[in-house]
């Protein structure tokens, strides 16, 4: 198995047909500065007018400005990057270039845009939202440069602790998710059905679990 650390954010997917084409994460754009790649994503946003139109891709792993001239793209092209709608999913290939003004600090010059797939009337728009709306739409509101910054804020943090306690011999242990009873005379549990006639409740603290593992193994 290849070392994780070592190999390149550039992915192989397979298409129906069996046929290969090789695809670039966005994270890795600063190892192909000057080289032509393609990028698969969902449109977040865009901008423009006259001859020249700002696609910003996202695909998970960040964001990217591309940049659609009017001149260097063709017909077909020229005219997704004109309807397209935000969170259609895009394939785009064009050349990586570095620019201390673009987002992230590198942008695409586009020579060919594909629509792969079309996006329906999306809720969550670059407009301020209230934060009810936010939470409403939860699971689209991850999708936005915020939540996307503040989950790999959240993940730096936990990798830290965790390698913190590593380096020092602690044990990760894990406690049920379900328990029998409460813990320290907790009332508000919430129940449910377990097997038979029997009753079991979301856990509210690993504490009694906890105690039994650190008896049985020191540092946990």
């Amino acid at each position: 198995m290849p070392d994780p650390d070592t190999t390149t954010p550039t992915l192989s997917a397979e298409r129906e047909g069996g046929t290969i084409e090789d695809f670039t994460r966005i994270e890795a754009l600063a190892d192909h500065v000057d080289e032509t790649i393609t990028l698969k994503g969902w449109l977040h946003n865009q901008r423009g007018s006259g001859g020249i139109k700002f696609l910003i891709l996202r695909d998970g792993s960040g964001f990217v400005q591309c940049v659609v001239p009017q001149d260097a793209v063709d017909e077909d092209s020229w005219a997704v990057a004109n309807d397209v709608r935000q969170e259609a999913a895009l394939e785009i290939t064009g050349t990586v270039s570095a620019d201390d003004r673009a987002p992230g600090g590198y942008e695409l010059q586009v020579d060919a845009v594909e629509r792969i797939g079309e996006s329906g009337d999306y809720p969550v728009t670059p407009k301020e939202h209230g934060i009810d709306f936010l939470m409403e739409h939860r699971h689209l509101w991850l999708r936005s440069e915020s939540q996307w910054a503040v989950m790999r804020i959240r993940n730096r943090i936990v990798t830290a602790i965790h390698d913190f306690f590593q380096d020092r011999g602690f044990l990760q242990t894990d406690a049920p998710i379900l328990t029998g009873n409460a813990v320290e005379g907790t009332s508000t549990l919430f129940e449910l059905d377990y097997f038979d006639d029997d009753t079991a409740y979301l856990t509210q603290s690993g504490q009694l679990h906890g105690e039994a593992m650190a008896m049985a193994y020191g540092k946990v």
